[in-house]
């Protein structure tokens, strides 16, 4: 599972940014869109698309690679599996063996390469490929779904937010897709509610000496 801290940059409906880190790289590709409903988010309709996924992704910088309009249709088929699977492993439901069988085998192609400079660094190997990429993110998908923290994967708890995330924190209580989006408006209405349960005990003590 390749990891990160830093996340990516999402906007609410109001379009406001906020941070998310998923926690891995196979759900990073979750929020390019998806089937169903999710169509109305699509990204990966265009090769720049795929492009800027792949530049704000956890991916290592300096990937380079060249996509066509036809390899495209790869990277949407292993996303839709993935947000199948995702979710199944969040709520504990069965697995769609459709699903796992376009895992299984976007997974069988070779990975995108990496090498060492002669300055003693990390870098991707020249030639990488969009196949190469889908059997990369495949992979990632297929250690955290079979990993330690398969059990960790879970949806946000916000009720209009379904945002998928691995919890990776020491103590596994993690709740929101981001404290700064979905954790403060859950704040805010805890706080609400408080106060005007206060207030309607308050009035309720005020008629009742009245």
């Amino acid at each position: 599972m390749i990891e990160s801290a830093t996340g990516l940059t999402l906007r609410t409906p109001e379009g406001r940014a906020y941070r998310f880190d998923p926690g891995a790289l196979c759900l990073e590709l979750l929020l390019t869109g998806g089937p169903g409903p999710l169509a109305r988010y699509e990204v990966l309709d265009t090769p720049a698309g795929l492009y800027d996924w792949v530049a704000a992704s956890r991916l290592d910088p300096g990937l380079r690679l060249e996509a066509a309009d036809t390899d495209l249709a790869a990277v949407r088929a292993l996303r839709d599996a993935l947000h199948g699977l995702a979710a199944a492993r969040a709520h504990a439901t069965p697995l769609d063996p459709s699903a796992v069988e376009a895992l299984n085998t976007a997974a069988a192609a070779p990975p995108l390469a990496v090498r060492m400079t002669p300055a003693g660094r990390r870098a991707w190997a020249p030639g990488a490929t969009v196949a190469g990429l889908v059997s990369t993110v495949a992979r990632d998908a297929i250690d955290l779904f079979t990993g330690p923290y398969a059990h960790r994967l879970r949806e946000c708890g916000a009720h209009d937010c379904h945002l998928l995330f691995v919890d990776t924190s020491r103590p596994g209580r993690r709740r929101w897709c981001a404290m700064e989006r979905c954790g403060n408006r859950q704040k805010v209405r805890t706080h609400r509610a408080r106060a005007d349960a206060r207030d309607g005990g308050a009035r309720t003590a005020a008629a009742a000496e009245g």
